[in-house]
């Protein structure tokens, strides 16, 4: 299936039933009154989270959704039946504006979460409303009011705790392979991931987390270059970033400077991202000798004036996969809860890391992790 992340929709919630003119007429009741019953309310529209959704797809297919109206009032003091709302399922992680005053109107993050995005109408109101001591035989009703209607952009952020980044061909997709059940396609071309993936990270019974692929950026993405960042968006939510950086000697790139004009197009995109955790991992050094590659790491390291978390491993054959797999996942679960939700500040890299090992002094002898043979 295609994997679609933005939808276009139009939403319209039902009118409100219109209120009844009526009078009593029995037999020997003459002034029997008013009794026309009220209107029923319109239906309204809400967004509904389904973790069994994983695009945008269906949207493309169906683009506008009514709820029912309310029924008109009748006599004898009936009031109208009430609209049905109606209920759109969504993928966890879907984000509503409206389009025409880009207001934000709706956040799904979990399953089974119900978020309103169009009011349906007030009912009408019957002539017995009207009633009084000196009007005894009103003619007077209100009629519904009309539901609202809105025009929304849709779009998916995918709900994950490590989002990958690099530019293409740096491994990124051969890393999720490597610690996780996800196929991502893996080829030597540039570009040969076109849409994200995600993959679960399984540490342990009941320790796992969510690490999130996208498609590689380039210079001058933020300007449409290459896929451009539209799917930058996908790493808005991650708790964490993974900077894949290709060390492979096959050409005379400078790692360090790509690492900097990667991080610019990031500030460009916005959303926070330049301030997110981010930890470096220099990929493919099965490709060097021990030597040459500390040379290289240690050259980039000073280039860029980093003194955050940085690992060197190998997608090919899983060497310091399993650390890192590991200490992101003590890093995680010793993050605030507030914090993992978004409702806080982030704490600096260093305050969250202190816990953890520094890279590159311990052995992968000393974890535990079952690695999954790519195919």
């Amino acid at each position: 299936m295609k994997f679609v992340d933005e939808a276009r929709i139009k939403v319209i919630a039902g009118d409100g039933g219109n209120g009844c003119l009526s009078f009593r007429r029995e037999k020997y009741i003459p002034r029997g009154g008013p009794d026309g019953g009220d209107g029923g309310i319109g239906g309204s529209v809400y967004l509904l989270g389904d973790s069994n959704i994983n695009t945008l797809v269906d949207f493309r297919h169906i683009r506008t959704y009514t709820a029912e109206r309310g029924s008109n009032g009748a006599s004898a003091n009936c009031t109208g039946r009430g609209g049905a709302d109606k209920l759109i399922p969504v993928p966890v992680g879907t984000v509503a504006y409206d389009r025409d005053t880009e207001e934000l109107v709706a956040d799904v993050v979990s399953d089974g979460q119900k978020v309103l995005v169009a009011t349906g109408g007030r009912h009408g109101l019957g002539n017995t409303r009207f009633k009084s001591s000196t009007n005894r035989a009103p003619r007077k009703t209100t009629h519904g009011t009309a539901g609202e209607r809105r025009d929304l952009m849709l779009e998916l952020k995918l709900l994950a705790d490590v989002g990958l980044l690099g530019y293409p061909n740096a491994g990124k997709s051969s890393l999720i392979r490597k610690v996780s059940a996800a196929k991502p396609r893996v080829a030597d071309y540039p570009f040969t991931t076109l849409h994200p993936n995600l993959g679960v990270v399984s540490i342990e019974s009941h320790r796992s987390f969510v690490m999130a692929d996208i498609p590689g950026l380039i210079e001058g993405a933020a300007e449409g270059q290459g896929l451009g960042i539209r799917f930058l968006r996908h790493l808005a939510r991650t708790g964490l970033l993974l900077h894949i950086i290709d060390l492979a000697p096959f050409d005379d790139h400078d790692p360090g400077l790509g690492a900097e004009l990667l991080m610019a197009e990031l500030e460009k995109f916005g959303a926070g991202l330049g301030d997110k955790p981010r930890w470096l991992v220099f990929n493919k050094m099965d490709l060097m000798t021990e030597s040459a590659w500390d040379e290289k790491v240690q050259q980039t390291l000073q280039h860029l004036d980093w003194h955050g978390p940085w690992y060197s491993v190998s997608s090919v054959d899983g060497r310091g996969t399993s650390k890192l797999c590991t200490d992101i996942m003590q890093y995680l679960e010793n993050r605030d809860p507030l914090e993992a939700a978004g409702a806080v500040e982030e704490k600096s890299n260093k305050d969250l890391f202190s816990n953890i090992p520094a890279a590159g002094t311990s052995s992968d002898d000393d974890y535990d992790f079952d690695l999954t043979e790519p195919e």
